[in-house]
């Protein structure tokens, strides 16, 4: 079936690329401030109970970055970048009809989660070199956290259903509003996301009458969200092999990099503000067959990212102490988690560079070097911190594998969509003029 276009999706293809992009982004920079405060306010409160309570989250929190990544950004990127092609191409009931195909994935991921984690948590939170008390916090706060990991996925799936129609605002709003009653409520407002998916406000119009599930629909979906999440897993076994590697420091070593990382993972919000819009412009612009539209909207959105965090990068690098102090006292915390800071904060940058550039490679249906960009970041965190180890370099050489890494992750993703990766064998990338030429066509 095909229609005229709906005015968002017009706005998708046709608006100035910079001013869309901010536009749409500004209610996700809501959702960051919002998220950024239930983290803190949570991390402030654990901290007050002592290191080994900030450990036991420390080792936690990959866990369920893990969970929240691949729900709203691997999954979640493949449901929206699904719908924006759908609608970018005019496939107008193939994008309702992705609704439900998408829920339902959502459901069998979530029972993976909580099966998997609750049953298996002691063995993982011990092997990443968690011990008495901290162990004890981990199990605590990881069973609780995974027993409601249903609710998470639907609230983060149906999220990514509206962000693929181009509406930011819902999403964002309803994230908002579930920060303020925090943590424990705020994936009950998935009601008021379905209930605004199946109104007559809504762009998709879902329905459960005849419902008939085709497999095409899901390998539309999944071809996207899997390999996303083969992206995901690498990300947080980065960091959760690193916290196994610090974990032979002591308690407080653990406490300090988990403390000092997490502001690692507060990017990530920061830069989805800008990558959940450019999924669904790529995408729809992809469907729509304008494929210098959606590089251009690629690198304006890279450039936004790269400056953002690289800015958040250097502040922690040069104020460490700022951000560490808000949490806990413990001199050896305090310095395990300032030395992690000042070597990995000022490539933060390259962080923002390639997490960017991977939500545009959703949008484009296109993960393949994503993926290996983020391998090659897990190959080098792992191999370097092992070796830093075994040759005595103590904590700055494990963190120092750990900044060579994400520049490492951000070099490949830019390198390989500037060489052509998006359609068809990765060539030499165009120069850096045209480069900048093309991004200033706006």
């Amino acid at each position: 079936m095909t229609d005229t276009l709906n005015p968002r999706t017009r706005m998708l293809l046709e608006a100035p690329i910079a001013p869309t992009l901010l536009r749409l982004a500004a209610p996700n920079v809501l959702v960051m401030l919002a998220q950024a405060g239930v983290g803190l306010i949570e991390t402030y409160f654990v901290g007050k109970l002592g290191t080994d309570a900030l450990a036991g989250m420390a080792l936690v929190f990959p866990v369920v970055m893990l969970m929240q990544m691949t729900s709203a950004g691997a999954m979640g990127g493949g449901i929206a970048s699904a719908i924006a092609r759908a609608l970018g191409a005019r496939r107008r009931d193939d994008a309702d009809a992705l609704v439900l195909h998408a829920l339902a994935i959502a459901a069998v991921f979530s029972l993976i989660f909580t099966v998997g984690v609750v049953g298996g948590g002691r063995w993982l939170y011990t092997r990443m070199g968690g011990t008495g008390g901290a162990l004890d916090a981990a199990l605590v706060y990881s069973n609780w956290v995974f027993a409601g990991a249903f609710l998470v996925w639907l609230f983060n799936t149906l999220s990514a259903v509206i962000r693929g129609t181009g509406n930011m605002a819902v999403p964002a709003y309803v994230t908002v509003l579930g920060a303020v009653v925090l943590v424990p409520l705020s994936p009950l407002f998935s009601v008021v996301l379905a209930a605004y998916l199946w109104s007559p406000r809504s762009l998709l119009q879902p329905s459960f009458k005849h419902i008939r599930f085709r497999w095409i629909l899901f390998k539309d979906i999944l071809r996207v969200g899997l390999v996303g999440t083969v992206s995901t897993v690498a990300t947080n076994l980065s960091i959760g092999v690193t916290t196994a590697l610090v974990g032979g420091f002591g308690t407080a070593a653990i406490a300090g990099y988990g403390t000092a990382s997490r502001l690692e993972y507060l990017l990530v919000p920061l830069v989805f503000g800008l990558g959940a819009p450019l999924v669904a412009m790529v995408g729809t612009c992809i469907g729509a067959g304008q494929r210098e539209r959606a590089l251009r909207a690629t690198w304006i959105g890279a450039a936004m990212a790269f400056v953002m965090a690289e800015a958040i990068g250097l502040w922690a690098a040069a104020f460490p102490g700022v951000w560490l102090s808000l949490f806990n006292s413990d001199p050896a915390m305090l310095e395990a988690g300032a030395q992690y800071l000042r070597t990995v904060g000022p490539v933060y940058g390259f962080f923002g560079l390639g997490l960017v550039l991977y939500f545009a490679s959703q949008g484009a249906g296109r993960l393949l070097w994503p993926v290996i960009g983020n391998i090659v970041r897990l190959a080098v965190a792992v191999t370097g911190g092992w070796l830093a180890l075994r040759w005595g370099g103590g904590l700055a050489a494990v963190f120092a594998a750990q900044g060579m890494a994400l520049v490492l992750y951000g070099v490949v993703n830019a390198w390989a969509i500037a060489g052509g990766a998006w359609f068809g064998p990765v060539g030499w990338p165009r120069s850096m003029a045209g480069l900048l030429r093309r991004m200033s066509q706006v």
